[in-house]
């Protein structure tokens, strides 16, 4: 292991401050190389805390040096008595007092939830497959579509802004977290608990800090019978320490806004139960109103806006990027390396890792798959076991994995008959599809244990073989401790390791039962949408056929359902090795009556469908001005060289003046000097450009794009990162988001064009003060740190427009220091009360989220100039008249109160509404035709009655229906 150190941590914690110092880097460099948080870089290099193996490799990697004398120092670390690698809890304990209930629940946390099970790890020693969490744990990226931006209107808004998980849940209270089959929800879940119960949220959290973690997935509670209230949460999931759990200590928690109810599995819920389920959220939300819930679901599950009038932040989990994918592949192989007893292993590791780190970026087929955790463990036990040779599709990959998990293991350690019981591949198979039909068509993901011995019992004389080896208990149990793919979370029930392979084998099943009605009559059930498509996969060529034709008639007959069945039709082509051409024409046609996408939503919903979605997108020629963004990012958002040349050449033939949004978002999917060259440059010059910039390459790739006018750094950038390449005569509008590496702001002043600049999350900023005396007309001012000043607001002299999405720190706007000639005002997320807007007499425009009592709305009635009026989180009922207003924008209300807009704005010229947080139902907007010639933009509406009061042209509906209806 080399030297032995008296004090190995302070060692190591030497060696790291050294090499830092040697490279020459700072602090914020060596976050930015390693893309850890600045306490876990901190805690590393003072020797006050043990630091993980994943954050020595990434710190290796960051400094250019071996990370094997590292990973010694920090084991020898680990064997020092009095050094714990759990650190379970970091609060007080009295000496010699009994530890209170909390202390020990806190503890059973961190411990029950501080490991993982990763497919494949190690196939020689079973137990060797558990992960410790600390050391598995990935900060992916998760993805937010601001609802209430100021913006309204759909042209108007941003994209999505997509930043790490811990940024992204920083500033929330209530999160919606959307991810596919493998993406990590539950990870984060399991992350977000243990951290908690350890006090070890990084600094970006501090406000989730001295949290209690509740964690309720709901595949144990939908079993149990009703939803648990707070006082049952702990025995509904089975924790041992339930019954001495103090009367009321759970409620308590709840409403001092001490607990982060972690709720697991929307999506595992039956579609009937759903709304149950979000009455039992609005019940503990309406009781516990303080209190942290974050909850996760399939995307398909629920509707957007499912939660949003309960005022939750819905956030998407990302696919990994290729820097993601390279982390978890090394990080994979060291824990392989670790369980390995020579060596010789350790060294085939090795250049198996190296290999691997190639393929996954030289082999596009191979990057998608390997773009959630799942996929790209299975990736990496796969090349380990087949010594550095991949199946290239999706299902080989699935069957490759199971017949590694079933025989590969215990022919690794020589076993022939491990307890008595010998099965073929074969009959573990069917044994296993028999248990993950069953939780499919009875809508579950975990059954009782009498029923899996039930099911395996009934099995047993029809395998005459298997059964006289043991009992259906015995065979249950070699199941359960061999095959790799079942596991007992607790004494009496069983589950899958994955609903991925619960799918595969119960697709499986479904295609040898000839359940093809079963399949599609419930198709449309996101449940199922996995299991149909690999149903598809495991059917033979005609009965693939039938099942996809079965499919495309129940969608034509179905108006409600109509584009779901035919994009899963879709979805199913590239499943499926064979394909009857006539079959493979009616879905083709079928999904060509889909396109071309019409928005974000719908382009993300196509780019879901693969590869093979490119050869239906239309090209320019004869698509409206709603389709071309929509288009290109379908194109954009699905990846690879096929989708590359297809943007490519659509970009070509479009108008010599037209500029689309998409364009400019694109690169984010491909590389950057690449995209700057052949797609972006040709548009220099053109229309207003809206480049993003995420990464070191795209800010590398801008010195291809200049003179630069309009640029957004989203991520952790310096100063002289951000001006390096922009051009001080032309950039005039200048956006930082997640700045968390900007300390200053004296770079402005070398930007004399500068008109806007929006700063969001600049946590290191303290004051304006940089900024008097600069022409700056509009400033924007997101969630800023709670002691930053605004004291210099009064030295711009040219300021007109300002935006305050922040905590501010008077009560009052009358005590904001903003010039008096301002003309727009958008107030947002803070606490001061409106009293005192009315100083702004020459408001033109002003956006206002949360509230507006009567007070406020008397107020506003005293500008003389307001034309524009933007309001979320309203009633209607206490505003008062403002004929002065010719164009209102609503967002998101949970009613609309549209009866009530005629006699409030009596002089509307333009109305816009976002329907997302509505429930669902329809938007009536027949009250707005009492005002002439109003132009009515309705957005995510479910359905709008009325239209027949509006001439054709007077409403916009978007997404556009594609049915004519108005």
């Amino acid at each position: 292991m080399g030297d032995v150190h008296e004090d190995p941590l302070a060692e190591l914690a030497l060696r790291l401050r050294t090499l830092r110092a040697q490279r020459g880097l700072q602090m914020g460099g060596l976050q930015q190389r390693t893309g850890l948080g600045r306490t876990t870089v901190s805690q590393a290099l003072n020797g006050k805390m043990v630091p993980t193996e994943a954050t020595l490799v990434a710190l290796a990697k960051a400094l250019s040096t071996d990370v094997g004398p590292l990973l010694a120092l920090r084991e020898a670390a680990w064997r020092q008595p009095d050094v714990s690698p759990a650190r379970v809890v970091r609060r007080p304990v009295r000496p010699k007092a009994e530890p209170s209930f909390e202390e020990r629940y806190l503890n059973y946390v961190a411990e029950r939830h501080s490991q993982l099970t990763v497919v494949g790890l190690d196939l020689s020693r079973p137990e060797r497959a558990r992960w410790p969490l600390d050391a598995a744990y990935l900060s992916l990226e998760l993805a937010e579509r601001p609802e209430s931006w100021p913006g309204g209107e759909e042209a108007d808004r941003p994209s999505v802004v997509v930043k790490r998980a811990e940024h992204a849940l920083a500033n929330c209270r209530r999160v919606l977290l959307r991810g596919l089959a493998g993406s990590g929800k539950t990870t984060l879940l399991q992350w977000l608990a243990v951290a908690t119960a350890r006090d070890e949220l990084p600094e970006e959290l501090a406000d989730w800090r001295g949290q209690i973690p509740f964690v309720l997935p709901l595949r144990t509670l939908v079993r149990r019978g009703p939803l648990p209230e707070p006082h049952d949460f702990l025995s509904s999931v089975g924790t041992p320490l339930a019954a001495s759990q103090p009367e009321g200590w759970a409620d308590a928690a709840l409403a001092r806004g001490e607990a982060l109810v972690l709720v697991d599995g929307i999506d595992e819920v039956p579609q009937e139960h759903r709304g149950t389920t979000r009455d039992w959220l609005e019940r503990l939300l309406a009781a516990y109103r303080d209190a942290r819930f974050v909850v996760t679901t399939r995307p398909s599950a629920v509707p957007e806006g499912w939660l949003a009038s309960s005022r939750f932040t819905e956030l998407s989990v990302r696919p990994m990027s290729a820097v993601d994918t390279g982390v978890f592949v090394g990080r994979w192989h060291t824990a392989a390396r670790h369980g390995s007893a020579t060596e010789a292993e350790r060294s085939q590791l090795r250049e198996l890792e190296a290999a691997l780190q190639v393929t996954v970026r030289a082999q596009r087929d191979l990057a998608q798959l390997s773009s959630t955790p799942l996929m790209c463990a299975l990736i990496c036990a796969l090349h380990r076991d087949r010594r550095g040779h991949l199946p290239h599709s999706r299902m080989e990959l699935y069957e490759a994995a199971l017949s590694m998990l079933l025989v590969r293991r215990d022919l690794e350690r020589s076993i022939d008959v491990p307890e008595g019981i010998q099965l073929t591949e074969h009959q573990s198979v069917q044994l296993l599809q028999r248990l993950a039909y069953w939780l499919i068509r009875n809508r579950q993901t975990e059954m009782d244990r009498s029923t899996a011995l039930a099911l395996v019992g009934d099995a047993l004389p029809a395998m005459q073989a298997v059964a006289e080896q043991g009992t259906a208990d015995q065979v249950l149990a070699h199941l359960v401790g061999r095959s790799g793919l079942l596991r007992q979370p607790t004494a009496d029930t069983i589950d899958f390791v994955h609903r991925t392979f619960q799918d595969y084998l119960g697709a499986k099943a479904a295609i040898e039962t000839h359940d093809f009605p079963l399949l599609v009559n419930n198709a449309h059930d996101d449940q199922w949408e996995d299991v149909t498509r690999m149903a598809v996969a495991h059917a033979r060529p005609v009965e693939s056929a039938d099942l996809l034709r079965r499919l495309v008639a129940r969608g034509d007959a179905e108006d409600e359902h109509r584009s779901r069945l035919h994009l899963l039709a879709a979805a199913s082509l590239q499943y499926a090795t064979e394909i009857e051409p006539d079959a493979r024409r009616l879905v083709e046609q079928r999904a060509r009556a889909l396109m071309p996408p019409r928005s974000q939503e719908e382009a993300a919903e196509l780019a879901a469908l693969g590869p093979g979605i490119l050869d239906l997108l239309p090209g320019p020629e004869g698509l409206e001005d709603d389709e071309v963004d929509p288009v290109i990012e379908t194109a954009a958002a699905i990846g690879g060289d096929q989708a590359y040349a297809f943007v490519r050449r659509f970009v070509q033939f479009l108008p010599p003046d037209s500029a689309p949004f998409a364009v400019f978002q694109g690169w984010k999917h491909f590389g950057a000097d690449q995209y700057a060259h052949d797609i972006l440059l040709p548009f220099r010059g053109r229309g207003r450009q809206f480049l993003e910039v995420h990464t070191r390459d795209q800010c590398d790739a801008l010195r291809l794009l200049k003179p630069i006018t309009d640029i957004h750094f989203q991520g952790e950038f310096t100063e002289d990162q951000i001006f390096e390449h922009l051009s001080p005569e032309h950039t005039h509008t200048l956006r930082i988001s997640s700045g968390r590496l900007l300390r200053d702001l004296k770079f402005i002043r070398k930007l004399p064009a500068l008109k806007t600049l929006e700063l969001s999350e600049c946590t290191q900023l303290a004051h304006l003060e940089d900024l008097a005396g600069t022409p700056l007309t509009s400033l924007s001012l997101t969630n800023q740190p709670s002691e930053f000043s605004f004291d210099a607001l009064d030295s711009l002299p040219e300021l007109t427009s300002l935006s305050f999405y922040t905590h501010l720190p008077s009560e009052s706007l009358a005590d904001v220091p903003a010039p008096e000639g301002l003309t727009s005002l958008n107030v947002g997320w803070t606490d001061a009360s409106l009293s005192g807007i009315s100083r702004w007499q020459q408001l033109q425009e002003l956006a206002i989220s949360d509230g507006l009592d009567n007070a406020a709305w008397q107020e506003i009635a005293t500008l003389p100039h307001l034309t524009e009026l933007l309001i979320s989180g309203y009633d209607l009922k206490h505003a008062v008249s403002l004929p002065s207003v010719t164009y209102l924008r609503l967002i998101s209300p949970s009613d609309p109160q549209l009866d009530l807009v005629p006699d409030l704005f009596p002089n509307l010229q333009r109305f816009f509404i976002n329907c997302q947080a509505v429930q669902p139902g329809t938007t009536d907007i027949t009250p707005l035709s009492q005002i002439k010639g109003l132009q009515v933009s309705v957005s995510y509406a479910s359905s709008v009655t009325g239209l027949e009061r509006f001439p054709p042209e007077a409403v916009r509906l978007y997404p556009r229906p594609r049915t004519a209806s108005i």
